[in-house]
């Protein structure tokens, strides 16, 4: 299918302290997850500036691509927050939008990543009616040559903060959000994650590497993706590894998960046990992630 106009999909996320609550409601509606959980993770929140900057980055990277392809309309909705896919998709349906690519900016597919996407954009159309644009999205962009280049720069600025000596003796710890083992076991989750790290890895010359799940939730008893970054961690320091770069590969823009779990909470665990850690950015609007966003649209464009 040909497509006039493009739309980013995201998770969304609160854009300032007062719809904090609101949005983890809006997550966690029909899950009986206790009050002290959603309290906890609402501090999470305010300790990284009260906001996620996801919403913001998104944007951003709305109008890169834009000005990448020449003007071609770009949207931006978010499965759990706002502006919603609905909202979007009335609003390009009001510009005359007929067809559209979406693209899911979540980089490995499974049901969470991936179906429930799938599922927001039917429920946006029958929402908006016979006027909604058709929708085509890209299946699969984790070993896209550019996003490997866009995580090997990260990489390479992060390891630039050590010294020459120890940069050298450096880990790298790719990590990726754990979901359920039972839905990892119906999706390519991951396999999309390890062939990400590894192409990474073989354009950074590297043989030994780590993979780490991170930001589990949900019910305790029920068994997720394991290592735990923690672990990981704890399990290098005991080998005497003494620098870490922590690789968000599972992650295309900063948000809570990177910025307290990552960046307040691993590190803080990491330094605990004498580890010198430095995080690799995520892509945001990095200019060879939007130009791979750009060349996944052309391919759809008329």
């Amino acid at each position: 299918m040909t497509a006039d106009a493009v739309l980013l999909l995201a998770y969304g996320g609160p854009r300032h302290p007062g719809e904090i609550r609101p949005f983890l409601r809006e997550v966690t509606r029909g899950r009986p997850i206790p009050p002290e959980r959603l309290e906890a993770v609402a501090r999470h929140y305010e300790l990284v500036g009260g906001r996620s900057p996801l919403n913001e980055i998104t944007f951003r990277q709305a109008t890169a691509v834009r000005a990448a392809l020449g003007g071609v309309p770009v949207y931006v909705g978010m499965r759990l927050w706002k502006p919603s896919v609905a909202e979007t998709l009335a609003q390009m349906a009001l510009d005359g939008v007929r067809r559209a690519l979406a693209i899911i900016l979540a980089p490995h597919a499974c049901d969470a990543s991936r179906d429930r996407y799938l599922e927001a954009i039917d429920a946006a159309r029958a929402t908006v009616g016979p006027r909604a644009p058709a929708i085509a999205h890209v299946r699969s962009w984790h070993v896209h040559p550019l996003f490997v280049d866009t995580w090997v720069a990260a990489i390479a600025t992060a390891l630039a903060t050590f010294d020459n000596d120890s940069r050298t003796e450096a880990t790298i710890v790719y990590t990726a959000h754990s979901i359920p083992r039972a839905s990892a076991e119906q999706s390519s989750y991951v396999q999309e994650v390890e062939a990400t790290a590894r192409a990474v890895s073989a354009r950074l010359g590297l043989e030994g590497w780590h993979l780490a799940w991170q930001s589990r939730s949900g019910n305790p008893r029920d068994p997720w993706l394991e290592p735990d970054v923690a672990e990981v961690l704890q399990s290098l320091a005991a080998q005497r590894t003494r620098r870490v770069v922590l690789a968000p590969i599972g992650f295309v823009c900063d948000h809570v998960e990177v910025l307290y779990d990552l960046d307040y909470e691993a590190r803080r665990h990491g330094e605990g046990l004498g580890l010198v850690l430095a995080r690799a950015s995520t892509p945001n609007d990095h200019p060879l992630f939007v130009q791979m966003l750009a060349e996944l649209a052309r391919e759809h464009l008329a």
